[in-house]
């Protein structure tokens, strides 16, 4: 059950998320996000909490950016790419209602501090970065984790900003380890 307010791009989102949860939605319009949208999340923010559902594309992460620095404490739900594709479409109109549901189940609050629980040296460390396949398990980690593609540098951040834990962290790479048929 979502209590919270789900924030996504547009009206073929709403629709998706309509057709996954029972819960109130907000289309930001893309980037035409104005100070009355703005608003309208802040209050939904005070009233119920906010969970924002981009999509898995470069214009995602800069609307989910958008509104992260104006209203604080939302929570951050992804999608992986490969859920969000129909044909050459990108988005969370594309992903099958599970694929949603278990997004929003997984959202994750961004830390108003940030912890510097990993570093660069952890990326190539856990091969995310640096190798042939590292791309792959970033994008394997990310949906392990619920916290989206990225580059190196993007899962580093989130990895912090979303305070994951070390727990949490090893158990995902060990899965990922153990599916690409490697030794711990």
């Amino acid at each position: 059950m979502i209590k919270e307010v789900i924030v996504v791009e547009g009206r073929d989102d709403v629709a998706a998320v309509k057709k996954a949860v029972d819960a109130e939605v907000i289309a930001v319009g893309g980037f035409g996000i104005n100070a009355k949208v703005i608003d309208r999340i802040k209050d939904a923010q005070k009233r119920k909490g906010v969970i924002v559902l981009t999509d898995p594309d470069f214009a995602g992460e800069k609307i989910r950016n958008i509104i992260a620095k104006r209203v604080k404490g939302i929570k951050h739900a992804y999608i992986a790419q490969e859920d969000g594709i129909k044909g050459d479409d990108i988005g969370v109109e594309n992903a099958n209602p599970e694929v949603i549901i278990e997004a929003l189940n997984r959202a994750r609050v961004s830390e108003e501090e940030y912890n510097e629980i990993y570093k660069a040296e952890d990326m190539f460390h856990f091969k995310l970065t640096g190798y042939k396949d590292s791309k792959k398990r970033r994008i394997m980690l990310g949906k392990e984790l619920g916290i989206g593609y990225g580059n190196a540098n993007q899962i580093l951040n989130r990895l912090n900003k979303y305070s994951i834990d070390k727990e949490e962290f090893i158990l995902a790479i060990n899965k990922i380890e153990k599916s690409l048929g490697e030794k711990n």
